[in-house]
Order: C-alpha cells, then sequence, then structure tokens
C-alpha cells in the first residue's frame, strides 16, 4: 500500500505539527517514520559527509519502495494515509516520483517567510550539533561550497526558499484541486481554522478536535547544554521513569521542558535585509502564483 496524501514541505514551516494533529484523527494513518525522504531519494546513495546529519535520522530514510510500502502494512480502515518529507517540495526529482507512484495523491506544502524559515533552520542545526559554524553570514556564505559537497539539504539555507519554482514542478504536474498550500502563519494564528480545512481537504471529519500541544519540533539553542542532552539522550538515570510513567505522559513533559531550555538568539537586522533583497523578486511572484498577500515577508 501507498499513501493517499503526502505533506510535501516545506522544512521549519510547522509540518511536524501538523503531522502530529493528523496523527490524532481515528480516519487519519501517517506513517511511522516522519520524513522517509522516499520520493527524494529513492535508490539514492546516502553518501553525505560525516557529522553532517544525525545518523539516527538517516537510518529512517526509505530509499526502496519495498522498505517505503512496509510503512503502510499497519492500515486498516482509515480514509486518509499519509507521510510527511519537507525533502519533496525542494528535490527537483520527486514531483514527478510522486506523481509516477501516486498521480491521484493530495498535496499539502506550508510555507514560511523564506528567511525565517532559513535561520530557523540555521538554529536547529546549532541545537543539534551539527553546523559547523555560529555565524549565520558565514553559512551562508559556504553554502554554494556544501551544496557541491553534497551536504544534506537542509544547510542549503537560502537556496530552500525560492518556493515559486518548487511549486512550479507541483502545479504543471498535478491538478490545482489535488494541492492545498497554507501560510505559517495559517498554522501558527488559526490551528482550528486550518487544520479544519486539511481535514475537508483530505475529506475526512472536520468535526475532529485534535489536542493541539505545545510546539512540537521549537527551534533554539539551548540555555543549558548538559541540561538540554539530558533530555534528549537516553540516561540509566530516567530507566526507572518508565516503569511508572506512561511513554505519553513522558514525552509531553519532555517536549515541554526542551522547549522551554531553548533560546533563540535574534537575527541580525543586515543579515535579514540583505535576504529580503535576495527573496524578493520570488516573493512578488509567489505571492501571484498562490494568491496571497506576502508584502509581510518583505518587512
Amino acid at each position: 500500500m501507498l499513501p493517499n496524501f503526502l505533506i510535501i514541505g516545506a522544512a521549519k514551516s510547522g509540518t511536524t505539527t501538523l503531522y502530529d494533529w493528523l496523527t490524532q484523527h481515528p480516519q487519519v494513518y501517517m506513517s511511522p517514520v516522519k520524513e522517509t525522504n522516499f520520493f527524494a531519494l529513492e535508490n539514492a546513495q546516502l553518501d553525505f559527509p560525516q557529522g553532517t546529519i544525525h545518523q539516527g535520522y538517516l537510518k529512517n530514510f526509505k530509499t526502496t519502495i519495498t522498505d517505503y510500502k512496509d510503512q503502510f502494512t499497519a492500515v486498516s480502515n482509515e480514509v486518509a494515509i499519509g507521510e510527511a518529507s519537507p525533502s519533496y517540495l525542494y528535490y527537483p526529482e520527486a514531483s514527478a516520483k510522486i506523481k509516477s507512484y501516486i498521480p491521484d495523491a493530495k498535496l499539502i506544502a506550508i510555507l514560511r517567510n523564506p528567511y525565517e524559515r532559513a535561520y530557523s533552520n540555521f538554529v536547529h542545526h546549532l541545537r543539534d550539533k551539527l553546523e559547523t559554524t555560529t555565524d549565520f553570514a558565514q553559512a551562508l556564505e559556504m553554502e554554494k561550497e556544501r551544496i557541491e559537497n553534497n551536504w544534506w539539504w537542509g544547510f542549503h539555507y537560502l537556496n530552500a526558499g525560492f518556493y515559486t519554482v518548487q511549486l512550479k514542478r507541483y502545479l504543471e504536474k498535478f491538478d490545482a484541486e489535488q494541492i492545498k498550500i497554507y501560510l505559517f502563519e495559517d498554522l501558527k494564528n488559526n490551528p482550528d481554522k486550518t487544520l479544519k480545512d486539511v481535514f475537508q481537504f483530505l475529506e475526512i471529519d472536520n468535526s475532529f478536535a485534535a489536542q493541539k500541544l505545545n510546539q512540537y519540533n521549537a527551534t533554539g539553542v539551548p540555555k543549558n547544554r548538559f541540561f538540554y542532552d539530558f533530555l534528549t539522550t537516553k540516561s540509566i538515570l530516567k530507566e526507572p521513569l518508565k516503569l511508572v510513567i506512561p511513554q505519553e505522559i513522558r514525552d509531553r513533559v519532555v517536549r515541554k521542558l526542551k522547549n522551554k531550555s531553548l533560546t533563540k538568539p535574534q537575527l541580525s537586522p543586515e543579515i535579514r535585509s540583505q535576504l529580503i533583497d535576495a527573496y524578493r523578486e520570488d516573493i512578488l511572484e509567489l505571492q501571484k502564483l498562490i494568491k496571497r498577500d506576502l508584502s509581510g515577508w518583505l518587512e
């Protein structure tokens, strides 16, 4: 079995939150692994430079159709069968592969102000000790070389934010009725309305009220690295808790503590201005394409 809908991106735009909300719906089955990256990396050699991607994340990648289908063997009577990999919006080959395997798929994209998205991705990598520089400007300067050296696309901070060409690949291959495009602001400012619209798009009960917990994939750098690492890594000291506290409650508490332990450094006005200039033309074209006012992204 294959999914009948996909969340295709963008990274750091709320895809994890939407994935978790959808997982709660009784008519929805989401792949156990979020971000299988199958349609981006089918039959690919996963030879990213060491230290540029977490091995735990990498081992979840599905590069064969057999392994990908295994993600959906537990489907029973669910109506909407889904998967979420932000790489699908960015990777040029993904749209054609999706069209080939599941031509009738429904596609959901969430777009975020591109300079905010880029900086959030950078800070995310700082948090996870993957970024080699603490200087965002330097990371941007290094991007071309990193791309040439096959760094994971999460480090393509600037390039990943040119949404117009990415969306056009899908709009050229799929009927407009198969694609729903939201803004990060929709999810953040009007979560109930947005989720209701997603349910309606997927043709499932849109009266279902998902439990909206704190932000699932918060970005920031740890205020205290020792405490953060204790929360996020296995420790024999935490083993007794497993005997008395259910997994769901443990996960909820850890998520809340993790989010509270992070602080987000501010993007410098100079870099922000440079990125707005870099994205300006694309943003103006994008707002015509999706018929949404994106003037706030230029401020």
